[in-house]
């Protein structure tokens, strides 16, 4: 795995993992013993329904716990003048003669229909350390890419606003 997280991702997966094990856990189980009390498990839905539910958020621990464990806690060190993680950043897309604004964030909290993109996308990579008025090419593969221009930088630094992507 090997994700890229701050130091508040972590924090925020780890309150997660808490939340899940203290309370969606007991509710999972409770909800197993009513439906299991409903008698026939043969005919049971509720049962399995909730023995799914349950077997789901067990799995959503686990894979949060590795994803802690191996994480690779990264900082920014961004020159006040470059984009950095947490930055947003405004491009002009050459080709498209259009602008739009994104947040360079890491892949727990990449959403890009929200304009959160990750550092490892193709663009977070192309606008990290580039300073305005940057003209950039973007390689989307071996064959395809696009210039953008860096418009406008804004400093902003990791607030937990935004919350960790829940699969």
């Amino acid at each position: 795995m090997y994700e890229k997280l701050t130091k508040n991702d972590i924090r925020r997966l780890e309150e997660e993992i808490e939340h899940r094990k203290l309370v969606v856990r007991k509710e999972a189980i409770e909800a197993v013993k009513e439906a299991r009390a409903q008698g026939d498990l043969s005919e049971n839905f509720e049962y399995y329904a909730a023995k799914r539910d349950k077997n789901q958020n067990e799995s959503r621990i686990r894979y949060l716990e590795k994803m802690v464990r191996t994480a690779v806690v990264i900082e920014d060190d961004s020159l006040d003048d470059e984009v950095g993680l947490d930055n947003t950043v405004t491009i002009y897309y050459v080709e498209d003669d259009e602008e739009e604004t994104f947040k360079l964030v890491t892949s727990v909290r990449g959403d890009s229909l929200n304009n959160l993109i990750t550092i490892e996308s193709p663009l977070g990579k192309a606008l990290l350390k580039h300073k305005v008025g940057d003209r950039v090419h973007v390689r989307v593969n071996a064959d395809i890419g696009y210039d953008i221009i860096i418009k406008k930088i804004e400093k902003t630094k990791d607030e937990g606003k935004e919350s960790i992507r829940r699969f």
